[in-house]
């Protein structure tokens, strides 16, 4: 029996499906990651584990559609984005996915505690990522309604306004992540140097997520202007 490819299908009438597919899948690996951290906090390896495991099956899931994706995307599109704004705005949520997996690999191969103090600014830091990785996603959602409007209107102003709620936000969360470093360096005469380090890697990719969506949000405000 003939079977058919439902990403070939997908692209056979719009490229604009599977990369909002793919956003999503990306975002649910990111989705993840306040459940890992809060087994880490609790110090339930299980849970962590299980954590890991299910955003390590996400981001496969996400790749082996990307990878699709860039096979089967045309060299020639007639449409008003080009081949390479599509692949470098799939690039930048690749990474979301990326970091979150980067992020739950960590915590498993390091025997990670989380330093007394370090606990809620850790919290806060990793939902306000999540949240401009959410704002980035419902900016993907409407590539659909931006086509139909022809890049303009209501649904580019729209577009536009979640963009400039992303930056804010990104901005929140480099400032969070400066006074959670602030808390790591004020405990570090009292930790391994390894530990020390580990955890200033482990900031920076938390905050990396934010920075990503925040990419991906410019990438479109860019493929809206043009």
């Amino acid at each position: 029996m003939r079977t058919t490819n439902p990403i070939a299908s997908l692209l056979g009438k719009s490229p604009f499906k599977p990369m909002q597919a793919h956003m999503r899948m990306a975002n649910e690996c990111v989705a993840h990651v306040p459940a890992l951290f809060e087994a880490l906090i609790a110090g339930d390896q299980a849970e962590v584990v299980k954590f890991k495991e299910l955003i390590f099956a996400k981001e496969q899931e996400a790749d082996d559609l990307a990878n699709e994706l860039r096979a089967r995307l045309p060299k020639s599109l007639f449409m008003p984005v080009d081949r390479r704004d599509l692949l470098e705005l799939l690039e930048l949520q690749d990474s979301m996915a990326d970091t979150a997996q980067d992020i739950a690999g960590l915590m498993i191969e390091r025997d990670m505690t989380v330093p007394e103090g370090m606990a809620e600014p850790l919290r806060d830091l990793v939902q306000r990522c999540v949240d401009t990785c959410n704002l980035a996603t419902k900016v993907i959602e409407e590539m659909d309604e931006l086509i139909s409007a022809g890049f303009g209107g209501r649904e580019a102003a729209s577009v536009f306004d979640m963009v400039d709620r992303i930056n804010v936000i990104e901005d929140e969360t480099d400032e969070m992540g400066v006074k959670l470093t602030q808390v790591l360096f004020a405990k570090e005469d009292e930790m391994k140097p390894v530990s020390v380090m580990f955890w200033y890697q482990m900031i920076q990719w938390i905050g990396d997520m934010a920075d990503y969506a925040e990419k991906v949000g410019d990438r479109m405000r860019l493929l809206i202007a043009r």
